[in-house]
């Protein structure tokens, strides 16, 4: 009997190791397949885009300082306007009720003065009509200044709110925007970049009405505070505008250069973004298992994508197969060759 013992021993063992294969094959089979590229840290240019639209440098909105019925507009919109041109005329029945009381109050005045200088009156009742009269010729000024309304500024009349015979309301009659010698765009910059934002810095702006041309730019202005909300901050760009191509309204986009800085590198296909949130995702590799990673995207550059952080210089990142991964979860990297 013992010299069938040995080779059934034999037999089972090895029938023993061959299920075990066999076990570890289909364990290998159902790993999730992948396959992975190195992150790098490259010279990366800051050339920073932002959106805004184009206002007037300055703006005027043209309004009487008491309620007034309106009986001529001069212009309309679009019409260009200078520097102290009449646009609006209002009611004037008030005004001339005002002179008649200036007018007689000036008599009286001029009357007790008269009468001082020849002993007949008293400096009490002088200095009283002096003020009477001070008082209604300020008055007088004021309305004949709202009377007639006139622009402050050259521009162009970018709105009218009132038609002739309308009273007027808590709206501007008419709207003046100083299209020249420049326009202005405000931009909101993220504070991370603030120390790299300075007066007097070159920008370019280019808008869709000029599909292909671009303008030449200048910070003008830094905004001090902080936007709690957004954590951003306003920069002003001032672009000439000679020839008033550039309208209030148009959209526009300013490119920035902030120079250059280290950041890691990964192709866009590493970038996996979470549903439901703007947040984004990279899997790395190491010892067999993937990690889940939050990233902050920085630009995009071709086929890849900048990172601000989460992955370091030199990690195996996963840019396949991330449908079946999960934080943890072992994994099998293909060969280029095989991932198809």
């Amino acid at each position: 009997m013992r010299k069938y013992i040995f080779p059934i021993a034999m037999l089972l063992l090895a029938a023993s190791c061959g299920k075990g294969d066999e076990n570890a094959a289909t364990h290998e089979e159902e790993l999730p397949k992948i396959t992975v590229d190195v992150a790098r840290q490259l010279d990366v240019p800051q050339m920073k885009e932002y959106t805004a639209n184009v206002d007037a440098e300055n703006i005027n909105n043209i309004a009487p300082s008491t309620p007034n019925r309106i009986k001529t507009i001069r212009v309309e919109v679009g019409d260009r306007v200078r520097a102290g041109q009449e646009l609006v005329s209002l009611d004037r029945s008030n005004i001339d009720q005002l002179r008649i009381n200036l007018d007689q109050i000036e008599r009286e005045y001029k009357r007790a003065a008269q009468l001082l200088e020849i002993g007949s009156g008293t400096q009490q009742a002088v200095d009283q009509l002096k003020a009477q009269l001070d008082a209604a010729r300020s008055q007088y000024d004021n309305l004949l200044e709202n009377t007639v309304l006139r622009s402050p500024i050259s521009g162009v009349v970018t709105a009218r709110n009132y038609d002739p015979g309308d009273m007027t309301g808590s709206m501007p009659v008419l709207t003046v925007g100083q299209l020249s010698p420049v326009v202005k765009v405000l931009i909101s910059i993220s504070e991370n970049d603030m120390a790299l934002i300075s007066n007097g810095m070159p920008v370019t702006v280019s808008l869709d009405a000029f599909p292909g041309e671009n303008f030449d730019g200048t910070v003008q202005r830094i905004y001090p505070t902080i936007d709690t909300a957004t954590r951003t901050f306003i920069a002003e760009v001032r672009i000439a505008n000679p020839k008033e191509r550039l309208k209030p309204g148009m959209f526009a986009r300013v490119s920035i250069d902030l120079g250059h800085k280290q950041n890691v590198v990964v192709p866009d296909r590493a970038v996996v973004k979470q549903t439901g949130s703007g947040n984004k995702y990279v899997y790395t590799y190491s010892n067999g298992k993937v990690a889940y990673k939050k990233v902050q995207l920085g630009q995009r550059l071709g086929d890849s994508y900048e990172l601000l952080d989460g992955i370091a210089d030199g990690d195996t990142v996963v840019i396949s197969g991330q449908s079946r991964l999960a934080d943890g979860v072992q994994a099998i990297v293909l060969h280029p060759e095989n991932a198809n």
